[in-house]
């Protein structure tokens, strides 16, 4: 119990300030600091700076998606809970502390010499699309809508943490009202007289012009 509290502790203290300063300027000196462990603890728990950086990224991946679906779940109807995730976008933009999406930040800033960085970036990104993907499939939508929706939300994100403010998430969300109906359509099935009429076309008559 104890050395989950410490471990949690330098989490906290890690997550703070690799997110709000950047990775590489935040040393393991000020990880100390902040989580007031004496170094060779943290050292003990977190061998290296990597480890500690692979471990608070696989946190907030956990957690992010989890705090998304939670709110995305107070929702019931299809749609509806695909406009949530912009709803939840909404929010999260509005927090204080708001600095974009942590995983491109990580990635911007190792991906090119960590593989480690680089794999859990994709992977956080690759279940954010499963989790639209199941919203799009509940919904009864075309599976093309999940990559408009990944762009979107991944659009506004960066727009956010560049602009600094909130309202690209309610851009994204009227952007995805616009597609769902078109989505809806698109994926509908033609009536049966037109599906007879692809199959067996009209004859046109000789100096018929208007076909």
């Amino acid at each position: 119990m104890e050395l989950e509290a410490t471990e949690q502790r330098i989490l906290d203290a890690a997550e703070d300030l690799f997110y709000r300063q950047g990775i590489q300027a935040v040393g393991m000196d000020a990880i100390r600091t902040a989580s007031a462990v004496p170094l060779k603890r943290l050292y003990q728990i977190f061998p290296s700076k990597n480890s500690l950086i692979e471990a608070y990224l696989r946190r907030r991946d956990a957690r992010w998606l989890r705090d998304l679906a939670d709110y995305v779940d107070t929702y019931d109807a299809p749609a509806q809970r695909i406009l949530a995730v912009f709803d939840w976008l909404f929010l999260w933009f509005n927090e204080p502390d708001f600095r974009g999406c942590g995983f491109i930040n990580a990635f911007g800033e190792l991906g090119a010499t960590s593989q480690e960085v680089a794999d859990i970036a994709k992977s956080h990104k690759d279940a954010f699309r499963r989790y639209l993907a199941d919203l799009v499939a509940a919904a009864d939508a075309p599976t093309w809508l999940t990559d408009q929706l990944v762009l979107l939300a991944e659009g506004a994100i960066t727009t956010a943490a560049i602009s600094g403010s909130p309202e690209p998430a309610r851009h994204a969300r009227d952007a995805a009202r616009v597609l769902l109906p078109v989505a809806h359509a698109a994926a509908s099935p033609l009536p049966e007289q037109a599906v007879a009429l692809a199959h067996n076309p009209a004859p046109v008559s000789p100096g018929d012009t208007t076909r």
